[in-house]
């Protein structure tokens, strides 16, 4: 008999440690560590591997998969993630027209996605999706101001003929037209392209005071390159899909005076000392530099790091009224991150509510200068 109360007692404490094995948090990862957008997924992943092991006292598990900057390939592993590993949190993609195609499903399932790029959705659409990067309206804040501050009357665009361009081309144009600056030219070229000469020839033909470039990571100096090759002697901005020393490493000298929108972090030592970000931006650079080698910092690898100190803030809510693996615990995640005021990250303070999925304040963006191969805050 005592033999037999030993037995179950043991077999009960077996289940109890079963279920709390089980209990941990699952964040399942699709970001571009492939393809044409490879040059914001790897460094993702980088800042991804810098997650503490456990977020509020549980175990957190990643299953961080590759999606190719393809959307039918990021539709494909969200699918994976929410039937196969039961994740609690979708993060991704890193491009914009994956981390779209990626909503819907984030959506049909009633799991939290914390999208890496800063995704524009239609009315209701982005229900349980919350951006991590800033939205391009809060870059164009930045950028539009820099602009009148600096005497620019005439402005011409080259961007990618997808959604991350057009999404900047519907935020800039607006406040361009308020400011009393005027958009001359458009032009527009896909991801894959390996010239731009056609578009570049008309941007420069129009002899603007500036020329905004709409592009991610290394591939964002090419246009740059080809404008100036055509004589262009004027302004140019590039956006916070550019703010990594790619730009620099692709462009070489001839990048040197670009004005480039960021996240206040890749600034963090050049920030006011009462700034929010400051402390965690300068934290993180060290963390990340000690890795991958100094100047290794960039706008990208902070977003997916911030996911981590968002959790930490919003994780400990959600446990209170449900267990991880659930999907109470997945609407609880939801409504945590609606719920929260001044989630402090390194590229900024987050206010998400029931209505706003952005977050970001609209002076969170910063616009920096490339000075000697370095980055100099600008305002």
């Amino acid at each position: 008999m005592k033999t037999a109360f030993i037995k179950t007692v043991l077999a009960s404490a077996a289940v109890l440690v079963t279920t709390q094995a089980l209990a941990e948090i699952t964040v399942g990862v699709s970001i571009p560590m492939t393809g044409p957008a490879s040059g914001l997924g790897i460094p993702m992943n980088n800042g991804l591997k810098m997650w503490p092991a456990t977020v509020a006292g549980e175990k957190i598990k990643l299953v961080i998969l590759d999606d190719a900057t393809d959307p039918s390939k990021g539709v494909q592993n969200v699918r994976r993630l929410t039937t196969e590993d039961k994740v609690d949190l979708i993060m991704g993609s890193g491009a914009t027209p994956v981390a779209i195609a990626m909503a819907a499903v984030a959506a049909e399932t009633s799991t939290p996605q914390l999208a890496l790029s800063p995704i524009q959705l239609p009315p209701g659409k982005d229900t349980w999706s919350f951006r991590l990067p800033q939205s391009n309206g809060v870059m164009a804040n930045a950028m539009v101001s820099h602009m009148l501050k600096g005497g620019v009357k005439t402005v011409a665009f080259i961007g990618y003929a997808d959604a991350y361009g057009e999404g900047w081309l519907q935020e800039l144009s607006p406040r361009l037209e308020k400011a009393g600056i005027k958009l001359l030219v458009t032009e527009r070229f896909n991801r894959a392209d390996t010239s731009v000469t056609a578009q570049a020839l008309k941007v420069a033909g129009a002899n603007p005071d500036a020329v905004v470039v709409v592009a991610s990571g290394s591939g964002a100096a090419m246009p740059q390159l080809a404008v100036l090759e055509r004589g262009f002697k004027g302004r140019i901005y590039q956006t916070h899909a550019a703010a990594s020393k790619d730009l620099m490493r692709v462009g070489g000298k001839a990048v040197e005076g670009t004005f480039v929108t960021a996240g206040p972090v890749v600034v963090a030592e050049q920030l006011p000392a009462t700034h929010p970000s400051r402390e965690l931006g300068i934290k993180f650079n060290a963390a990340y530099e000690q890795i991958h080698g100094p100047g290794s910092r960039n706008q990208f690898a902070a977003h997916s790091y911030d996911g981590y100190l968002m959790l930490e803030q919003v994780v400990p809510v959600a446990l209170k009224k449900a267990k991880p693996g659930t999907p109470e615990f997945r609407a609880a995640l939801k409504e945590a991150l609606e719920s929260a005021k001044g989630l402090a990250v390194t590229h900024g303070v987050l206010d998400y509510t029931p209505t706003d999925h952005w977050g970001f304040r609209p002076d969170t963006g910063v616009v920096m200068k490339v000075v000697n191969g370095e980055w100099k805050l600008e305002n």
